[in-house]
């Protein structure tokens, strides 16, 4: 019995022993599923390259009435000049911004904004030198400046490929926010390819942490490579609130290739308004599914119109590249060379055609004209619109051509978004004239249609989902 006792205490005491050294090893083998990236080479690398940009802007004209006090009270009640004392000059406002080096010759990239209606523009790098800018050029179009500082052997960046990132990727952001020089920051990518309108860049959304000061520093890949240049910020408090932008570095090396070149950017253009097509007018022209831009607005006599392009046109491709979302045309259409053509694959109709059209140089007034747009009295009860004839005199103030103004909304127009003073210039990409051609339109559609309104100096197309 002391014999077996003895026994089953040793197995006992072993046990214990080998769970104690397997709970051990456990405790000092690392998780590689909580592993995080270091990126404390890359930041050592490669923020040398990264700058402070500081500007004094232009002095401003101030209000008139000397340094006399009384007379701000005066300014706030609208009451004129008291004093008699000559304009004051408001003091010059300073900003700050990020910039990176992208040749040893010293060419910085920057934000267009950063150094608007610069002054004087300082560049500080990171071993304490400061040197004073030259403005090269700048495009407003895509917030690309180019800056140049009198040096030589200076540290660079390393130029990647932005088509290559993919949302869940890291990235990591340096710069000088609230003018905290060579601060690093890391996130994810959060989307590509995110468009504005009025812009021809197809932003990358990140998480990193970018605020005042970033604007116009390097966005970097995990490989140490630039892919992005650090330009706007969502926010409803003048901070980071999660969602940050960045401008491709592929547009922006473009830019400043031409800027150093020629001193300025060359666009192509066709005359046309685009907007992104939904579901609900992807279901109305007849589409699989939502893609491609839909021509809002055809600039007549221009490039397009001349080529036979039609408002209600959804673009599918440019020379064979799918266009899926209508930043793409834009962005595609003006990386052209003036003088080419673009091949649009067209959605009219309910099949697909193909047009030709002749890239022209962009004008920026021009470009403003295109992106303006141009019966009796009844309902259309089923769209939920009240219309009336526009008068002539109307028509002519408006400069449209379309014939009947919405006075009433309800239903699904009211849902849509159409609001009174409207004009209805068509459905379903087809003009309408009347009344009469309006109420036909509704009767014939199926559940949705494709509305082509004039707002103001626009036009656009407003989804309706019919009942």
């Amino acid at each position: 019995m002391r014999v077996q006792g003895a026994v089953h205490s040793a197995s006992m005491f072993l046990a214990t022993v080998m769970l104690a050294a397997l709970s051990t090893a456990r405790a000092a083998a690392p998780d590689p599923a909580i592993s995080m990236p270091d990126f404390s080479a890359l930041v050592e690398h490669y923020g040398p390259a990264v700058v402070n940009v500081e500007v004094v802007e232009k002095a401003q004209p101030g209000a008139e009435g000397g340094d006399d006090p009384l007379n701000d009270f005066f300014r706030r009640f609208g009451v004129p000049n008291q004093g008699g004392g000559a304009p004051r000059t408001a003091p010059p406002a300073h900003g700050t911004g990020s910039g990176f080096i992208v040749s040893p010759e010293g060419y910085i990239l920057t934000n267009a904004h950063v150094v608007a209606q610069a002054d004087t523009v300082t560049v500080k790098l990171t071993d304490r030198r400061e040197f004073q800018a030259r403005v090269i050029g700048t495009d407003e179009r895509t917030d690309v400046a180019v800056l140049k500082i009198d040096a030589h052997n200076l540290p660079v960046v390393k130029i990647g490929d932005p088509k290559l990132l993919k949302p869940g990727q890291w990235v990591v952001a340096i710069g000088s926010p609230f003018n905290f020089d060579n601060s690093a920051t890391a996130g994810i990518v959060s989307a590509v390819g995110r468009e504005q309108l009025d812009n021809y860049v197809p932003f990358i959304q990140t998480d990193v942490a970018v605020n005042p000061g970033n604007s116009g520093g390097p966005l970097f890949n995990t490989r140490g490579e630039v892919v992005g240049i650090n330009s706007q910020i969502f926010s409803q408090t003048g901070a980071y609130m999660g969602l940050s932008f960045a401008i491709p570095i592929d547009i922006a090396v473009n830019v400043e290739k031409q800027i150093i070149t020629t001193g300025h950017v060359v666009r192509g253009r066709i005359g046309v308004s685009i907007q992104d097509v939904n579901a609900q007018l992807a279901e109305s022209f007849g589409l699989d599914r939502p893609r491609g831009a839909l021509v809002s607005y055809v600039e007549p006599g221009g490039p397009a119109d001349k080529a036979g392009v039609k408002a209600g046109d959804v673009v599918l491709a440019v020379n064979g590249l799918g266009i899926d979302h209508f930043g793409e045309l834009s962005s595609q259409i003006s990386n052209m060379k003036p003088g080419t053509d673009a091949h649009l694959s067209v959605w009219r109709g309910g099949r697909q055609q193909e047009i030709a059209v002749k890239v022209v140089l962009l004008n920026e007034e021009q470009e403003k004209t295109a992106a303006h747009g141009k019966a009796g009295a009844g309902q259309a009860e089923r769209l939920g619109l009240n219309v009336r004839p526009l008068t002539p005199d109307e028509r002519q103030q408006a400069q449209t051509e379309g014939s009947l103004v919405v006075e009433n909304v309800s239903g699904p127009a009211a849902a849509a978004g159409v609001q009174p003073g409207d004009i209805i210039l068509g459905v379903n990409g087809k003009p309408v004239r009347s009344t009469a051609d309006l109420q036909a339109a509704s009767k014939s559609a199926g559940k949705s249609i494709a509305l082509l309104i004039q707002r103001q100096d626009q036009q656009i197309f407003v989804p309706l989902r019919l009942n």
